[in-house]
């Protein structure tokens, strides 16, 4: 008797994401060479200002890196989610990849946030005086806004980490057989 492979169905989680990430991807690239080509115009006039220093320095002179690695990530996920469509399964283990990789620079960019966040407040608190009450509700406004953001980060990790596990399930795994 001859073997034969049950090759599941193409399922609508699998077109759907891989549409979403392909449409996510183009713009994503998109926006990304639209900012390198303002970073290439802006950065020498920037860079060559006095009042460029400390950390706003450092940061104009990471920027290029950054664009480019965003340009590569949207290039990769934008490849590896047309594979995805296609029922590749390098795709699916790339597009998985990609998406952990996503997790961590979220995670990493929400540290960056409250790390900003704190350095904001602490300027504006120590540059301007406040009358207690005011002083009450700019820490509220804080508060939620570090809070809010927690929350959404954890959400779209959450998420990304759901859409891992049914792309690594048996039934989607049959799919790129």
């Amino acid at each position: 008797m001859p073997i034969t492979i049950a090759v599941g169905a193409r399922s609508l989680f699998v077109t759907a994401t891989a549409w979403l990430f392909i449409l996510l991807g183009v713009v994503a690239s998109l926006s990304a060479l639209v900012q390198n080509a303002m970073l290439a115009s802006l950065l020498p006039a920037l860079s060559s200002s006095a009042t460029v220093s400390g950390l706003m320095g450092l940061m104009l002179n990471y920027m290029p890196w950054v664009v480019g690695t965003g340009l590569v990530m949207s290039l990769a996920t934008l490849a590896s989610a047309i594979g995805l469509l296609l029922r590749l399964d390098w795709a699916r283990r790339t597009f998985i990849g990609l998406l952990v990789v996503a997790i961590v620079a979220i995670l990493l960019g929400l540290w960056l946030q409250q790390e900003m966040m704190q350095s904001v407040v602490s300027r504006t608190l120590g540059s301007v005086a406040l009358p207690p009450q005011a002083l009450g509700v700019f820490g509220g406004f804080v508060t939620a806004a570090r809070v809010m953001a927690v929350v959404v980060t954890l959400g779209a990790c959450g998420l990304l980490g759901w859409i891992i596990r049914r792309l690594m399930s048996a039934g989607v795994r049959r799919e790129f057989a």
